[in-house]
């Protein structure tokens, strides 16, 4: 944990989650990454938005 931002997925709990729902385990391996990296910026932007200055897991 970095107070104040997100530095990732557990990807864990993403790939199961995605097999759950059916997604073929190639397609995951392409996207997540991308997915994460989008969503990661994107909640970061944000907390800084907001002036979060610490994130609790």
């Amino acid at each position: 944990m970095l107070p104040g931002a997100v530095i990732g997925w557990d990807m864990s709990a993403a790939l199961a989650l995605g097999d759950a729902l059916g997604v073929l385990p190639l397609a995951m391996a392409e996207l997540l990454p991308e997915i994460e990296a989008v969503m990661v910026r994107k909640l970061n932007e944000e907390l800084a938005a907001k002036g979060v200055s610490d994130v609790r897991p």
